[in-house]
């Protein structure tokens, strides 16, 4: 893999640090130090403002706006409009003059510049010394952080220490609505209402055609002079005031900041006003610094539970916890209706959307760490069936068809080769249902919702599969399977693979269900014995590629005819391919994109051999180039389930230090939200040999030669269970609940609370 490393920050086990000011990557900066608490998201912009290279992003889950391409498409079930992220609001926006001069780093003269992220609050700080055109020198650091306690509520912090003078320094304050949606070079809001009163400042943005409403408002928290003047423009409300400084004297300036939606662009403004108000209005005495110890305090408590400790790998401890820190900061399962964007909140990459990631690499993490989170990412493909009902329907098709990407439900993909083609979204929320509900026993959910989904997706899939009259074997024609690299395919295997299992699932489910429920499900929804029949011979009929003699699973009818590329001999510097190869050249040969029949076998791993697993890991990793993000990690996990230590950590810290050290050198558009969930499998799975896909759970930990140690916790149903490994020994004890059993190294052992030592 001809990928390196762009590593400028310091390691540290609890913090991202940059020390100097490094514009050349301002923008990666800016996607690293990206904050979030699942409402909304800030890139590590500069507060005080910068003429340089920089995104100023501040972005809502799920407020989004719509775009349509220039001209109509022709054909039927292509869209024509794409739903995205809208850049909303700089909550931040500060401006700072001295004398005649106006701070900006990109022309300003500074030194002893320094930012870090910590990991255990949450907070971001910026200091640097500040050296004027006319000699002063002014100290200045930015803090921010936002509530994990209360959604709505981000925080600001500017001190300022003159080092050689005293005297007034201006500063305005503002919330702004201006700022250009950078992927359509435009602006999409609107600002009915504004208000200056009782020491806050309010205003009211409505994007231009879906009718979102946020209300965005601060209030200073510091004792201010009397001379502040107000300023009120089309799509900007905020303040102006001097400061009085002394030399060697810090003082502070501190705002909190409200950003309310109630994210139905059915409600009226008067709705989102009134309550953005009041919550502006609740704030009374909170300060910064209690506020920042009342978020050290959450932190604590998720650490206590979700840490993952590595001992002798500094790299990894650090790349790990940023991985499952910007987890914990996009999603938790707190918003009804909201799911996980390929960039998270951090970039409008992917225009924010959801892909079949979502149930394949982020599900896992939260189904043991937070099963209810787990439960409400499962929930947005259900609150979106009717849109996918539709979406088959403009295929030609019946049933349930889930977009490759969506951000409310609908298709925002434009691209046909992937829009049309590509059903392992369908199938993947098939296979959370059946992940989640393994793991919880909610029978609840899956003879309610879930079985509701299953029927839906089980008819798209056997309305969109025909019949081979030469074998008589069902199959999937004209498709595009995981690996992106190969369209308007025949039987990719593991589209047939995870269909199959999808039609047994459900009729598994079925017939388990309560007789009452069952009839009254198939009645509500017109499904007759005869379909249900139809599923049952489709499975027992599908194809599966495969080569007999060597147990490798052909990904594609004709796959194993195709051209062979050596993939170590293409330059490193016509990566990405998508930018320096012409589309069609792509397509030509054996070469793939991310893992697809590898994909399948580790998805359903217990249900494969190592012989099989070794094979056609043998037979595709030579074959894969890692164009994807998500490709890495689930290579490390089969190679340390192989025994190939050195490859398995090799694609490991590509995994978990993929936005840090910037390894695609696209950590500038946002970091790779999905993919890095895949880190933290990562760990569990692979170092951990962790498997959730069998009768049982599964543990068989290994660990690199290096490390001296490492730990994780797993919340499984209502127990809490720790691994601590070291290079002699792993440690499996139950924290809290009830004893289980697990197939441990390949025996069936008891975990209980004296814990159950193996050796590595």
């Amino acid at each position: 893999m001809a990928k390196i490393a762009d590593q400028y920050l310091t390691i540290d086990p609890w913090k991202i640090i940059e020390g100097g000011f490094h514009a050349e990557r301002s923008r990666v900066s800016e996607s690293i130090f990206s904050l979030g608490n699942e409402h909304m998201g800030i890139r590590g912009s500069f507060d005080e403002g910068y003429s340089g290279d920089s995104l100023v992003g501040s972005y809502l889950n799920g407020i989004y706006e719509e775009h349509f391409l220039s001209e109509p498409m022709t054909y039927k079930g292509i869209s024509n409009r794409i739903c995205f992220m809208v850049n909303t609001v700089n909550w931040l926006y500060t401006r700072i003059q001295l004398g005649d001069e106006v701070l900006d780093l990109n022309h300003s003269r500074f030194s002893n510049f320094l930012r870090h992220l910590d990991l255990r609050t949450g907070e971001l700080r910026r200091e640097f010394i500040w050296k004027t055109k006319s000699g002063e020198e002014l100290k200045l650091e930015f803090s921010r952080f936002l509530s994990m306690k209360t959604n709505e509520l981000g925080f600001q912090r500017i001190s300022l220490l003159p080092q050689n003078f005293s005297g007034p320094v201006t500063i305005t304050l503002a919330m702004d609505f201006s700022i250009q949606h950078e992927m359509y070079h435009r602006n999409f809001w609107n600002c009915p209402q504004k208000a200056a009163e009782d020491g806050t400042w309010s205003i009211l943005g409505v994007t231009r055609n879906i009718h979102h409403k946020l209300f965005a408002g601060f209030k200073i928290l510091t004792e201010m002079t009397p001379d502040v003047q107000n300023l009120d423009e089309d799509q900007f409300i905020g303040c102006r005031f001097n400061l009085n400084l002394t030399q060697g004297q810090e003082q502070h300036v501190d705002r909190a900041a409200v950003l309310y939606t109630t994210r139905n662009p059915e409600d009226g403004t008067g709705v989102t006003w009134s309550r953005g108000r009041s919550l502006l209005g609740q704030l009374g005495t909170v300060n910064y610094p209690e506020a920042v110890k009342e978020n050290a305090r959450y932190w604590q408590t998720f650490w206590d539970q979700s840490d993952i400790t590595i001992e002798g790998d500094p790299e990894a401890q650090q790349g790990i916890r940023y991985c499952i820190f910007q987890m914990q900061q996009t999603y938790r399962g707190t918003i009804e209706g909201t799911n996980i964007g390929a960039k998270g909140l951090t970039g409008e990459a992917y225009n924010g959307n959801t892909f079949w990631d979502t149930e394949t690499y982020c599900l896992p993490y939260y189904l043991f760490s937070n099963p209810k989170a787990a439960k409400a990412l499962i929930g947005f493909r259900h609150k979106t069936l009717p849109q996918a009902l539709a979406r088959a329907k403009s295929l030609d098709c019946r049933g349930a068809c889930y977009p490759v990407a969506t951000t409310d439900g609908t298709e925002s993909c434009t691209l046909w080769q992937h829009a049309s083609l590509q059903l392992q979204p369908t199938t993947s929320v098939a296979y959370a249902i059946w992940h989640y509900v393994r793991i919880t026993q909610d029978l609840d959910f899956l003879f309610g919702p879930g079985a509701e989904l299953l029927i839906h997706i089980c008819r798209f899939l056997a309305n969109r599969g025909q019949w081979s009259t030469r074998r008589n074997t069902f199959g999937y024609y004209a498709v595009m399977g995981p690996d992106e690299f190969h369209m308007m395919v025949n039987n990719n295997c593991y589209t047939n693979f995870m269909a199959k299992q999808t039609f047994l699932y459900t009729l598994k489910v079925l017939a388990d269900m309560p007789p009452e429920k069952k009839n009254g499900l198939l009645k509500q929804l017109a499904c007759p014995p005869e379909e249900l029949g139809a599923w049952q011979n489709i499975a027992d009929h599908m194809f599966l590629p495969r080569n007999a003699e060597t147990g490798v699973f052909e990904q594609h009818e004709g796959f194993f005819d195709l051209p062979h590329i050596d993939v170590d001999s293409i330059p490193v510097q016509e990566f990405p391919l998508y930018q320096n190869w012409s589309y069609d050249r792509i397509y030509r040969y054996d070469m793939i994109k991310q893992p697809d029949v590898l994909m399948f076998l580790f998805l359903y791993n217990q249900s494969f051999s190592r012989e099989e697993k070794q094979a056609n890991y043998d037979y595709y990793e030579p074959r894969c180039i890692h164009e994807s993000s998500l490709s890495p990690s689930l290579h490390s996990i089969i190679a340390a389930e192989l025994g190939r230590q050195e490859e398995a950590f090799d694609l490991f810290k590509f995994a978990t230090r993929i936005d840090l050290d910037n390894y695609n050198r696209n950590t500038a558009e946002g970091i790779h939200l999905t993919s890095i969930a895949g880190a933290w499998m990562n760990v569990v799975y692979g170092y951990g040999g962790f498997r959730s896909d069998g009768e049982r759970l599964v543990f068989h930990p290994t660990i690199p030669p290096h490390w001296k140690a490492y730990r994780f916790q797993i919340v499984y149903r209502n127990s809490i269970i720790r691994v601590d490994v070291t290079q002699k020994e792993a440690r499996i004890q139950l924290m809290e609940g009830a004893p289980l059993h697990a197939l441990v190294c390949g025996g069936l052992r008891e975990i209980n609370r004296d814990g159950l030592v193996v050796p590595v």
